[in-house]
């Protein structure tokens, strides 16, 4: 019997941007100038060659109107498959020096709350003139990446164009499609893109990249109030986000064999760290093939069950130290991302991103034979700090969303046991306690635990704080281990 959905009422999460000093509306010259960027269609004149005729299509989550990336998946003659990835040209409509830039690189990113955005960009480029919205004819860079039969990339290529997407397609819609078979019936575009996603997921796993499916935890509208979910990823995100993760592999080749731009970073796992990973999975009861990279074993761990939730949990743990990295005249000495088991760039997400448009304008001026613009080349050092600090801003806006719905939610169940999944736990030492991070199924809340639960077992917990003005849920294991339970407190 499923357990009933609890909804939290409607939460003002205008603390959290008070908290936090996030940026409201956009300085009236930034916004001036942005609108009237949005009102220059490019002429078919334009130096941009005409794409018009490819069937690009998008894939997003529902409602998206920030649509960077579109794509189109043929085959290639004599075999092998080719990729056209279009993505939004953010540069066309940003000018240097200009005070819609100027606010960009003080924002840095989009960063998500339950009750909306904080655009990098104003809406009038962001969700209108520079977004890849269907039927509507928009300048973009294009990716061409050629494919062998394998799925070894054999050739890439870049330029302007002007684009048309035919179709704005979102992820449950096409997983429906899929499942059903079809696809093709759906979309022709990416017919393609479960095959050439399962090439590039195994490709992936035999160099060394660690996939992570975990689900993601969200607050969604419910009413008049809010919910917590846990969403699992769809097979056909993955798939879609190994387009991405290509892409950005080719643009670090292309900036390394330059010897300038900006890469994304992250150290491999540490020997050590996969030691301990492979103890977990003894303990836990995943199978460890011999001879089995790390990527391989998560990708086929099943996060709905507990043992390899706690497991999956473990395994983020080699996935830390994630950065930008700044490079002229010669390649960085660390240039691998230990997460994709390559080099590799943000480039496919310039509407929500600020680095990603710099790394793009490296990468045309070095397929095209040109030096890179001396303000593109002026800025690469200065990116890796304010993409780090908009980082940090980003995950404390949506960890602290999350805590103060889970808050909000159990505010009136204090004192009552629950089920949960333990993803962890630390026995202690004398001068800490033993404590544990535990999972509930519904309301789809992740929090620390008192005690020493069992990892990967399935226990009963008493909460026993649920405060939302510190955003602060604790259980307590064993549930009828006696003590006070602290009164809950309305925030």
């Amino acid at each position: 019997m499923p357990l009933p959905r609890l909804t939290a009422p409607r939460i003002d999460f205008g603390a959290l941007r008070r908290e936090l000093e996030l940026p409201t509306a956009f300085p009236p010259a930034a916004q001036r100038e942005a609108d009237e960027a949005a009102s220059r269609v490019p002429p078919p004149e334009a130096d941009l060659t005409d794409l018009t005729d490819i069937p690009f299509v998008t894939l997003d989550p529902p409602g998206s109107r920030d649509l960077d990336q579109a794509m189109c998946l043929t085959d290639r003659p004599g075999g092998g498959f080719r990729i056209r990835y279009a993505i939004a040209d953010v540069a066309r409509f940003v000018a240097d020096g200009g005070p819609l830039q100027a606010e960009t690189w003080r924002r840095g990113q989009t960063i998500y709350l339950p009750d909306g955005t904080i655009p990098l960009h104003p809406p009038s480029l962001s969700e209108n003139a520079a977004s890849l919205l269907p039927d509507a004819v928009r300048p973009a860079v294009v990716w061409t990446l050629d494919l062998a039969a394998d799925g070894a990339l054999v050739d890439t290529r870049l330029e302007r164009a002007r684009v048309r997407s035919r179709a704005q397609l979102d992820y449950p819609t096409v997983h429906a499609a899929l499942t059903a078979g079809r696809l093709a019936e759906l979309a022709e575009p990416i017919a393609r893109l479960p095959r050439i996603g399962g090439l590039l997921s195994a490709r992936a796993a035999a160099r060394g990249a660690v996939a992570l499916p975990l689900p993601d935890q969200d607050v969604e509208p419910a009413g008049d109030g809010w919910r917590l979910v846990l969403r699992p990823p769809l097979p056909i995100e993955e798939h879609n986000a190994q387009i991405s993760l290509l892409t950005g592999m080719a643009a670090a080749e292309i900036m390394l064999r330059a010897g300038v731009g900006l890469l994304r970073t992250m150290p491999a796992p540490q020997p050590a760290a996969v030691t301990r990973l492979r103890a977990a999975a003894r303990a836990l009861g995943v199978w460890w093939p011999p001879g089995a990279a790390v990527g391989e074993v998560t990708a086929g761990v099943d996060a709905a069950q507990p043992r390899g939730a706690a497991f999956l949990d473990h395994a983020a743990e080699l996935l830390r130290g994630a950065r930008y990295t700044a490079f002229a005249d010669e390649a960085p000495a660390e240039s691998g991302h230990g997460g994709v088991g390559a080099p590799y760039a943000h480039v496919t997400a310039p509407l929500r991103r600020l680095a990603d448009r710099y790394a793009t304008e490296v990468c045309l001026a070095v397929t095209a034979g040109r030096e890179v613009p001396p303000p593109v080349a002026e800025a690469l050092p200065r990116l890796p700090e304010v993409m780090a600090g908009t980082d940090r801003t980003a995950s404390a806006a949506a960890r602290a969303a999350i805590d103060l719905t889970e808050a909000v939610l159990l505010a009136n169940r204090v004192g009552a046991e629950f089920d949960v999944a333990v993803l962890d736990a630390d026995p202690g030492t004398a001068k800490r306690a033993p404590r544990g991070t535990v999972a509930l199924d519904e309301p789809a809340v992740i929090a620390r635990c008192t005690g020493a639960p069992p990892v990967g077992e399935r226990v009963r917990v008493r909460l026993v704080t649920a405060d939302p003005a510190s955003r602060r849920v604790i259980f307590r294991y064993p549930a009828d281990e006696p003590g006070p339970v602290p009164a809950a407190s309305s925030g």
